[in-house]
């Protein structure tokens, strides 16, 4: 049979009763803890400091006098500050860092009863953690005992698994923030479901840099939006989001809003300037396209991410910022790094947690209630509650969902497509006429969208000699094959939606290779689209 040892702290107030005989009618935690007759201390750790060793000592007289099966030792401790968590937690895990726990013969108990709050935290956390390996026991007074001095006893256990209520709660918070990073849309599609349950995991224990990649308009931006929220929500951050679009940003003036500037460090230069990376302090940094900086700024932001300093414009003081990067991005950075446009060491560094959103058309079943969420937004902002009738829903969602549907603008598509029907509603209702209206624009709006990139996209890859060589069937075929490639970041990607129903006849679809193999008719590589 195991014996039983317990770590507890000197109650400097609550174990302080003197030496009189009343004594052992007041309750003393660490008395109590071993004069209860179904709980045998064997061995009992005592902790205290140099100024109560009197105290100690008389405390050990008394638990040896009432309980002859336990052993008192006496641990000398001496706290400078008991409300200093790091000075308590350091000596707390130092003296059990030098014990030898032996968890086969012995059962360990930590009394958490006495001592600071801070102190109780710390011996909480090192129990929980397993640097104590054992379990919490609590003392306190029982009323309807007749002996009080006594007390009862609680043990605590710290296995959460056990404790339903609690868990059902944890599981509700995380799915309240699975929810609320999709805006509140009852998504369908499994593996952006997965994905979004990942980020909110990332989101919520990683301050580390975010990639989110995927085609213009599949909700970077909005998804960025969301995770600061929820950082915000939960309390990790305090500081503002800032967002940058890199796009619009060249040339000295992209170091300059980046990093700020002193005055006079360039003409123009009228006033000093902050930049984007210091007002983002203790919050978040989103660059969406962070793939059109230049070389330059991208080794002043590795820099910065690392170290969290950097230095403005014209200035050779060090300016700290303490944020988290959250980069967008519709480019193929790997590409972009062969080519020499994109530094690898930042890749590396903002590819820890990468994540690529798919786009509309590779979640057809959640568009229905990506329709009500629309509706819901035009709804809120303009106060006016638009509805479809059911035919013309029915109608909508149909092409919506069908393969005439491309989608080019992804989100801001379909988007746009509701304003225009909402918009345009007589009586508040979107009739079937309505919706076959919408239609007719959007499938002339991808075409014509389509067509001027046909016409000198050949010319953007091939010789005038080579196009002049090949078939009306060719120059159409190879048109659209190269209108879809420039859609997606990878050739494995671009071959789903090429081959989308003969890959489903084969035991291995090889998507990657089939395109390979017909780009090479006219030699072409993936590395040349992109």
């Amino acid at each position: 049979m195991k014996s039983t040892i317990v770590v507890s702290i000197l109650g400097t107030q609550l174990d302080y009763v003197g030496k009189r005989v009343d004594r052992w009618a007041r309750w003393r935690p660490n008395v109590s803890l071993c004069s209860q007759e179904e709980f045998i201390v064997n061995k009992l750790y005592m902790m205290h400091d140099t100024h109560s060793s009197r105290l100690a000592n008389n405390v050990a007289v008394d638990i040896e006098s009432i309980s002859p099966e336990t052993t008192v030792c006496l641990e000398n401790i001496n706290f400078i500050d008991p409300w200093d968590f790091e000075e308590v937690y350091a000596k707390l895990y130092d003296w059990c860092h030098q014990q030898r726990f032996d968890t086969e013969q012995h059962d360990y108990f930590f009394h958490i009863t006495t001592g600071t709050h801070v102190v109780q935290i710390c011996i909480f956390l090192l129990t929980e953690s397993g640097h104590f390996p054992g379990r919490l026991i609590q003392t306190s007074p029982d009323k309807h005992n007749q002996n009080k001095a006594t007390g009862k006893i609680q043990i605590i256990d710290l296995d959460l698994s056990k404790y339903d209520q609690l868990a059902t709660r944890f599981d509700k918070e995380h799915l309240e923030g699975n929810a609320f990073l999709k805006g509140g849309i009852q998504t369908k599609n499994s593996a952006f479901n997965k994905l979004i349950a990942q980020i909110e995991v990332v989101a919520i224990r990683s301050d580390d840099p975010m990639l989110l990649t995927g085609p213009t308009g599949a909700g970077k931006s909005q998804l960025a939006t969301r995770i600061y929220k929820l950082k915000k929500k939960r309390a990790i951050l305090k500081g503002e989001l800032v967002s940058v679009n890199c796009a619009t940003l060249r040339g000295e003036n992209a170091m300059a809003a980046l990093f700020g500037h002193t005055k006079g460090a360039f003409t123009g230069a009228q006033k000093e300037r902050s930049g984007y990376l210091l007002t983002a302090n203790n919050g978040v940094l989103f660059l969406d396209e962070i793939g059109e900086l230049g070389l330059e700024e991208q080794a002043m932001l590795l820099h910065a991410i690392e170290n969290k300093t950097f230095h403005p414009v014209g200035s050779d003081q060090t300016v700290a910022s303490d944020f988290q990067l959250i980069a967008g991005t519709n480019k193929d950075l790997k590409a972009e790094v062969e080519k020499g446009l994109f530094r690898e060491d930042l890749l590396a560094r903002i590819n820890l947690w990468s994540y690529q959103l798919p786009a509309l058309k590779d979640r057809k079943e959640d568009i229905p209630a990506n329709i009500d969420y629309e509706m819901g937004l035009f709804e809120q902002k303009t106060g006016q509650r638009i509805q479809f009738n059911k035919e013309a829903k029915q109608l909508f969602e149909q092409f919506a969902m069908s393969k005439q549907a491309v989608w080019r603008g992804n989100f801001r598509d379909l988007s746009s497509a509701i304003t225009r029907l909402c918009t345009l509603a007589s009586s508040s209702r979107i009739t079937v006429t309505d919706v076959n209206d919408e239609i007719a624009r959007l499938q002339d709006s991808w075409q014509s969208n389509v067509l001027p990139k046909a016409s000198n996209r050949l010319a953007h890859y091939l010789s005038e000699e080579q196009i002049a060589n090949l078939d009306q069937f060719d120059i159409a075929q190879l048109n659209y094959v190269l209108s879809i490639c420039e859609q997606h970041s990878s050739m494995a990607s671009a071959g789903r939606e090429l081959f989308d129903v003969s890959r489903t006849k084969k035991a291995q679809a090889n998507d990657s290779t089939r395109l390979q193999k017909y780009l090479r008719k006219f030699n072409l590589t993936w590395s040349d689209l992109a």
